[in-house]
C-alpha cells in the first residue's frame, strides 16, 4: 500500500507511474514512470515493455504518454540512463531524445519537453 500511495495515488511532479495496457486485447504490456533524482537534480524516466509486446508501437506510445504527463506536471526535461548495448536506445532517439552522455557502459538520453 505504501508503494502504491507513493507512486500512483500521489503522482505528479516528483514521481509518476502508470501501467501500459493494450485496450484491444485487454492485456497489460508494460509500464512507464519518472521520478526526481535528488542527487543529480534531474528527472529520470523509465519505459518498460514486456518482451512479447516489443516492436508493436507500445514503446512509442509509452514515451509519448510519459512526456505528455511530465510536461503537464511541470517537468521541463526528462533523462534516461540506458545500458550502452540496450536496443531501446533507438526507441528513445526516434521519439525526440538525444544523447547527452555516452561511454562504453552507459548512455544518458535527454529530451526537452
Amino acid at each position: 500500500e505504501e508503494w502504491y500511495t507513493l507512486w500512483v495515488r500521489n503522482s505528479g511532479q516528483e514521481r509518476y507511474y502508470r501501467y501500459l495496457k493494450d485496450d484491444a486485447n485487454k492485456v497489460f504490456v508494460g509500464e512507464i514512470s519518472y521520478h526526481f533524482d535528488k542527487l543529480r537534480n534531474i528527472y529520470i524516466c523509465d519505459v518498460i515493455i514486456k518482451a512479447e509486446f516489443r516492436k508493436q508501437g507500445f514503446g512509442t506510445q509509452g514515451i509519448q504518454l510519459l512526456c505528455e504527463a511530465a510536461k503537464a506536471n511541470g517537468v521541463k526535461v526528462l533523462y534516461d540512463d540506458i545500458a550502452a548495448d540496450n536496443p531501446s536506445t533507438h526507441l528513445f532517439l526516434k521519439n525526440g531524445f538525444s544523447i547527452e552522455f555516452q561511454n562504453d557502459e552507459i548512455l544518458m538520453v535527454k529530451t526537452v519537453l
